[in-house]
């Protein structure tokens, strides 16, 4: 079934309840960089995780974050329910064991977000992606379809998938290093990091930058693993030139390797757990790349900055808010979070 080890599951609901801090810290890059002021540029947000495991009903965003997706020529982010009109795995689903969503609830959801369905790209290469089974994963790239929206990380999709973005063609490789069901069931259907071999020219010819969407490493850790960060230097070597992963549920740091971005994790857009959380796991951050389009610097990152918001209960739904309208000892704790995470500039 699932490639998760028993150590990974038994650690899954004390790390749920405490995200650990534990890891090596060198290295990593500062919350933002400012791009050049002149010059035209492509602007990516990457949003992490979406999810209606948390929310009822569409979430209440904060105008001020509503704009900074709103300004994003692609909003990228990872599709982590199976978007069906009725669960074919009812009881699981009740327990909330397995993830669902149906397309209503998305619709409402990205009109929240301020994220029009032409301007989006959801990778479904992550391990809930066949909670539904089958047929849901195939109900799922259906009503994607219906509703505009581009995917990833299929292997319909390809290592590579490229779109055309104001002018560049970025080309995106989404693949899991996870899954929840057998290695059969996803073979021919999803990607898998195991698969990962390199791009060839042929997936690369063309294409001015390589955007790797990757669902790998621990979840509810800050600090990735070496594997992990030993697989971005991999990605780095083969051609990315943008990293951008999830699976973590927390926000992670950021790294440069040479001419290489990397954000490890940018925890979730959307709660992808239990509704009750602790505060640590309810920190998220969209990342906003900007790239150049012209000369020696086009299809490399300009500038980027992490936008850092916080995921607040309200009834049956989340309130997303930027972290500094945040009051009181939970600002506090979540300002010491980040500086935890994020070096200083």
């Amino acid at each position: 079934m699932s490639n998760f080890s028993l150590s990974y599951k038994l650690s899954w609901l004390p790390r749920f309840l405490r995200p650990s801090l534990r890891g090596d810290r060198a290295g990593f890059a500062p919350l933002s960089r400012p791009a050049p002021a002149n010059g035209r540029l492509v602007r990516l947000v990457f949003l992490g995780d979406l999810s209606a495991v948390a929310n009822r009903r569409a979430p209440l965003v904060d105008p001020a974050l509503g704009r900074i997706i709103a300004s994003a020529d692609l909003v990228v982010a990872n599709c982590e329910s199976p978007v069906v009109e009725r669960p074919h795995a009812p009881f699981g689903t009740r327990l909330g064991l397995r993830h669902a969503m149906t397309p209503g609830f998305l619709e409402s959801a990205l009109a929240a977000l301020s994220i029009a369905p032409k301007k989006l790209v959801l990778s479904l290469a992550n391990n809930h992606v066949l909670d539904q089974g089958i047929a849901g994963f195939d109900e799922t790239v259906a009503n994607l379809g219906r509703l505009g929206i581009r995917t990833v990380g299929t292997a319909a999709d390809g290592w590579v998938k490229p779109f055309e973005v104001a002018g560049l063609t970025i080309g995106f490789s989404a693949f899991t290093q996870w899954r929840n069901a057998g290695r059969e069931d996803f073979a021919g259907r999803v990607l898998m990091m195991e698969g990962f071999g390199g791009w060839d020219a042929e997936a690369k010819a063309g294409v001015d930058l390589i955007c790797a969407v990757p669902h790998w490493d621990l979840e509810f850790r800050h600090f990735p693993q070496g594997t992990t960060r030993a697989f971005a230097r991999k990605l780095a070597a083969a051609g990315a030139g943008l990293i951008a992963g999830h699976h973590s549920h927390v926000v992670q740091p950021l790294e440069e390797i040479g001419e290489t971005f990397v954000a490890y994790g940018v925890g979730d857009c959307l709660g992808t757990a239990w509704a009750r959380q602790t505060w640590p796991g309810r920190i998220g951050a969209m990342l906003v790349a900007d790239i150049g389009t012209k000369g020696a610097r086009r299809g490399r990152i300009a500038g980027y900055e992490t936008v850092p918001f916080m995921r607040l209960r309200e009834g049956d739904r989340e309130r997303l808010v930027p972290v500094g309208v945040l009051e009181g000892r939970l600002k506090q704790k979540v300002a010491a979070r980040l500086g935890a995470v994020y070096p200083p500039v």
